[in-house]
């Protein structure tokens, strides 16, 4: 793959050969953050589970301290007074059975996130096909399924975002822009790790964290130390 002259001079900057400690990982990473828009910052986490099997599985949610720098948007499926509930706390959308055939044959997706009471799961599980493929689909473990959709909804808007492990065992997630103070990124990495170590599954032998990759949307990737992890 050929790469710009952009990126070639911000490679250069970076030594692959060293596993940076965070702190410099994340300077390297706003350092190299060359492009005309406002990059995000991403963690690529490699982990040792085999997610094949269900108690090898990593999923879950955390509330970055310092959001992510996106303005989130929420759909919210839910019925009675809880569709008020929604409005009131700010959700993007709110609605029930007719968000069905407007989501599968009309193609509305102008969300980000969905929550869901538990009563609309049914409602919510004819979606599957079309949510399921974007990572969508509300989950009771990413808090996206809750009678409490005010705190679901302040929560998501105030910076929270899912992790779960891909086909490769591997945990992409965003923690914030290129224009970020570093310390900004480093409070919001230490959650997102602290969480992820939490969350090691009891059934897994051998390493959890194989190597933790941070990138800017456009920039190459910092390997970061996982010694103290």
């Amino acid at each position: 793959m050929k790469h710009g002259k952009k990126y070639s001079e911000a490679a250069k900057l970076v030594d692959r050969t060293t596993f940076y400690e965070t702190a410099d990982a994340i300077a390297l990473v706003k350092k190299t953050a060359t492009a005309k828009f406002d990059e995000t910052i991403e963690v690529h986490i490699r982990t040792g589970c085999d997610g094949r099997h269900a108690e090898q599985q990593v999923r879950g949610a955390v509330v970055l301290p310092n959001g992510t720098g996106k303005t989130v948007k929420v759909l919210v499926f839910a019925k009675g007074d809880k569709v008020a509930e929604a409005e009131a706390a700010g959700a993007d959308y709110v609605g029930g059975d007719e968000l069905v055939p407007k989501i599968q044959n009309d193609g509305f997706l102008d969300f980000d996130v969905v929550v869901a009471t538990p009563d609309m799961m049914g409602v919510v599980g004819r979606l599957g096909k079309v949510l399921g493929p974007k990572g969508l689909m509300p989950n009771p473990k990413a808090g996206t399924v809750t009678m409490d959709v005010t705190k679901a909804i302040n929560d998501i808007k105030a910076g929270k975002i899912e992790y779960r492990l891909d086909k490769a065992n591997i945990i992409h997630v965003p923690v914030g822009k290129a224009s970020f103070t570093e310390q900004q990124l480093q409070e919001n990495f230490d959650a997102l790790i602290e969480a992820i170590i939490k969350a090691r599954p009891s059934a897994l032998k051998g390493q959890y964290l194989r190597s933790v990759t941070l990138t800017s949307t456009m920039g190459p990737g910092v390997k970061v130390s996982v010694a103290k992890f």
